[in-house]
Protein backbone atom coordinates (compact mmCIF):
# COMPACT_ATOMS: atom_id res chain seq x y z
CA UNK A 1 0.00 0.00 0.00
CA UNK A 2 1.36 3.42 -0.93
CA UNK A 3 0.44 6.67 0.70
CA UNK A 4 -0.26 9.43 -1.83
CA UNK A 5 0.68 12.17 0.64
CA UNK A 6 4.18 13.54 0.10
CA UNK A 7 6.81 12.80 2.74
CA UNK A 8 7.34 16.53 3.22
CA UNK A 9 5.24 19.32 1.71
CA UNK A 10 6.83 22.73 1.05
CA UNK A 11 4.44 25.45 2.22
CA UNK A 12 6.61 28.45 1.33
CA UNK A 13 10.13 29.35 0.32
CA UNK A 14 12.28 32.47 0.45
CA UNK A 15 15.79 33.27 -0.72
CA UNK A 16 17.90 34.39 2.26
CA UNK A 17 21.27 34.75 0.50
CA UNK A 18 22.55 34.72 -3.06
CA UNK A 19 25.86 35.21 -4.87
CA UNK A 20 27.25 34.03 -8.22
CA UNK A 21 28.10 30.57 -6.80
CA UNK A 22 25.04 29.70 -4.76
CA UNK A 23 21.57 30.54 -3.52
CA UNK A 24 20.52 29.73 0.03
CA UNK A 25 16.83 29.44 0.71
CA UNK A 26 14.63 28.63 3.68
CA UNK A 27 11.62 26.42 3.08
CA UNK A 28 8.74 26.19 5.53
CA UNK A 29 7.58 22.57 5.38
CA UNK A 30 4.91 20.30 6.75
CA UNK A 31 5.60 16.64 7.46
CA UNK A 32 3.09 13.78 7.06
CA UNK A 33 2.34 13.88 10.77
CA UNK A 34 1.32 17.56 10.47
CA UNK A 35 4.34 18.99 12.25
CA UNK A 36 6.00 21.99 10.65
CA UNK A 37 9.64 22.91 10.32
CA UNK A 38 12.27 24.82 8.38
CA UNK A 39 14.76 23.42 5.87
CA UNK A 40 17.80 25.39 4.78
CA UNK A 41 18.68 24.47 1.19
CA UNK A 42 21.82 25.40 -0.75
CA UNK A 43 21.32 25.55 -4.52
CA UNK A 44 24.49 25.23 -6.59
CA UNK A 45 25.27 24.32 -10.18
CA UNK A 46 26.09 20.67 -10.77
CA UNK A 47 29.76 19.64 -10.66
CA UNK A 48 32.02 17.05 -12.20
CA UNK A 49 34.40 14.95 -10.15
CA UNK A 50 37.28 13.32 -12.02
CA UNK A 51 39.37 10.29 -11.02
CA UNK A 52 42.43 10.81 -13.25
CA UNK A 53 44.34 7.53 -13.61
CA UNK A 54 47.36 7.26 -15.90
CA UNK A 55 48.51 4.21 -17.86
CA UNK A 56 50.63 3.02 -14.92
CA UNK A 57 47.72 3.20 -12.45
CA UNK A 58 48.76 6.43 -10.70
CA UNK A 59 45.80 8.48 -9.44
CA UNK A 60 46.27 12.25 -9.55
CA UNK A 61 45.06 14.43 -6.69
CA UNK A 62 45.03 18.18 -6.15
CA UNK A 63 45.73 20.01 -2.91
CA UNK A 64 43.11 22.59 -2.02
CA UNK A 65 42.70 25.01 0.86
CA UNK A 66 39.13 24.75 2.13
CA UNK A 67 38.18 27.97 3.87
CA UNK A 68 35.17 26.65 5.88
CA UNK A 69 37.41 24.19 7.75
CA UNK A 70 40.61 26.26 7.57
CA UNK A 71 42.87 23.50 6.24
CA UNK A 72 44.45 22.13 3.08
CA UNK A 73 43.32 18.73 1.82
CA UNK A 74 44.22 16.31 -0.96
CA UNK A 75 41.21 15.60 -3.14
CA UNK A 76 40.14 14.49 -6.57
CA UNK A 77 39.86 17.26 -9.19
CA UNK A 78 36.33 18.60 -9.27
CA UNK A 79 34.35 21.72 -9.92
CA UNK A 80 31.49 23.51 -11.59
CA UNK A 81 31.10 26.47 -13.88
CA UNK A 82 29.10 29.07 -12.03
CA UNK A 83 28.50 31.06 -15.22
CA UNK A 84 26.98 28.09 -17.09
CA UNK A 85 24.25 25.98 -15.55
CA UNK A 86 23.37 22.72 -17.27
CA UNK A 87 26.79 22.14 -18.85
CA UNK A 88 27.39 18.66 -20.28
CA UNK A 89 29.12 16.68 -17.47
CA UNK A 90 31.79 15.34 -19.84
CA UNK A 91 32.66 18.81 -21.14
CA UNK A 92 32.81 20.07 -17.57
CA UNK A 93 35.05 17.16 -16.52
CA UNK A 94 37.52 17.83 -19.34
CA UNK A 95 37.61 21.53 -18.43
CA UNK A 96 38.08 20.98 -14.70
CA UNK A 97 40.81 18.38 -15.27
CA UNK A 98 42.73 20.86 -17.46
CA UNK A 99 42.15 23.76 -15.07
CA UNK A 100 43.12 21.97 -11.87
CA UNK A 101 45.90 19.64 -13.03
CA UNK A 102 47.05 20.77 -16.47
CA UNK A 103 46.27 17.25 -17.72
CA UNK A 104 44.21 16.28 -20.76
CA UNK A 105 42.41 12.95 -20.85
CA UNK A 106 42.76 10.61 -23.83
CA UNK A 107 39.62 8.85 -22.66
CA UNK A 108 36.88 9.50 -20.10
CA UNK A 109 34.18 7.23 -18.76
CA UNK A 110 30.99 8.45 -17.09
CA UNK A 111 30.40 6.34 -13.99
CA UNK A 112 27.32 7.86 -12.43
CA UNK A 113 25.70 10.58 -10.42
CA UNK A 114 26.52 11.63 -6.86
CA UNK A 115 24.73 14.02 -4.52
CA UNK A 116 27.74 14.94 -2.38
CA UNK A 117 25.77 16.92 0.20
CA UNK A 118 22.23 15.65 -0.33
CA UNK A 119 21.20 16.56 3.21
CA UNK A 120 21.24 20.27 2.45
CA UNK A 121 22.26 20.91 -1.17
CA UNK A 122 20.72 20.39 -4.60
CA UNK A 123 24.18 20.10 -6.22
CA UNK A 124 24.94 16.80 -7.94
Amino acid sequence: MTDAAPEILMLSTKTVYQNRWMTVREDIVERRDGSRGVYGVVEKNDFSLIVPIDATGIVYLVEQFRYPVGKRYWELPQGSWEEQAGVDPLELAHGELREETGLAADEMMYVGQLFEAYGYSTQR
